[in-house]
């Protein structure tokens, strides 16, 4: 996992999820990322050239996946991680994902048409994301964010704000709510929020594993518990997810 700097949430969590498994470890690696904003200073952290040095150190504990746990490309445009992940891989041999490439991903098999988005960020990023999204054929119908920039801050929103924001985009009628920024603490929310609401709720840092374990030839069937893309069925339509993944999912 590519971390930023200043994150403290991806990796417990990360770890609180993989703890049960066997056969499978989560490896960090950090680069610089402390405010997010749309200022030149705050987008030039997200250079390639630093992520891709963290990148390198990570494949000399030869781990068989790489993946950007966190959520630039959602303002800064898909193409962005569609590039890193093959830079990543040309400069390392080493297949890789991305959180925001995870997020297109299961929007698509699970054909949501009606996003929440939910995000601690600043109200000029989350229209980028917006934005972003929509020209994918990803509209976002309902939204909240926190005003925030400061990523360490993100960290410190508690779990009953983000459910908050969660249960009021649902209120507007989205059928999938998508927690976008992998400082917030809201993997575990997930199968509480799924049996409560009746909707689909996907967490960055499980969306990313989610990827990583795919990518590494394991099932992400295994960690339904977590909820979430955890327990959704591919094949099955946005309806039908959203019913797979009330189904059977207990507290982690």
């Amino acid at each position: 996992m590519l971390t930023p700097s200043s994150n403290t949430a991806l990796e417990p969590l990360t770890a609180a999820m993989l703890a049960g498994l066997d056969g499978v470890s989560a490896h960090f690696s950090r680069f610089r990322v402390t405010e997010i904003a749309l200022s030149p200073t705050a987008l030039g952290q997200f250079a390639p050239e630093g992520i891709l040095a963290a990148a390198e150190l990570l494949a000399d504990a030869r781990v068989d996946v790489i993946g950007w746990n966190g959520t630039s490309a959602a303002w800064l445009g898909f193409e962005r991680d569609e590039a890193l992940c093959d830079a990543i891989a040309a400069r390392t041999g080493i297949p890789a994902c991305t959180a925001v490439l995870a997020f297109r991903e299961l929007f698509r098999l699970g054909g949501f048409a009606r996003i929440g988005l939910v995000t601690p960020y600043s109200t000029d990023v989350q229209a980028r994301i917006q934005a972003n999204w929509q020209t994918a054929g990803l509209p976002c119908v309902a939204e909240r964010h926190l005003g925030l920039s400061d990523n360490y801050s993100f960290a410190e929103v508690g779990e009953e704000e983000i459910a908050r924001m969660v249960r009021e985009v649902a209120r507007e009628g989205c059928d999938v709510a998508a927690i976008v920024c992998t400082n917030l603490k809201g993997s575990a929310l997930a199968p509480r929020l799924e049996r409560e609401l009746g909707i689909v709720v996907l967490d960055s840092i499980s969306v990313t594993l989610w990827k990583c374990l795919m990518l590494a030839s394991r099932d992400p069937a295994m960690l339904r518990a977590w909820g979430g893309p955890f327990a959704l069925e591919p094949t099955m339509s946005g309806a039908a997810m959203s019913g797979a993944a009330l189904s059977g999912a207990a507290l982690p």
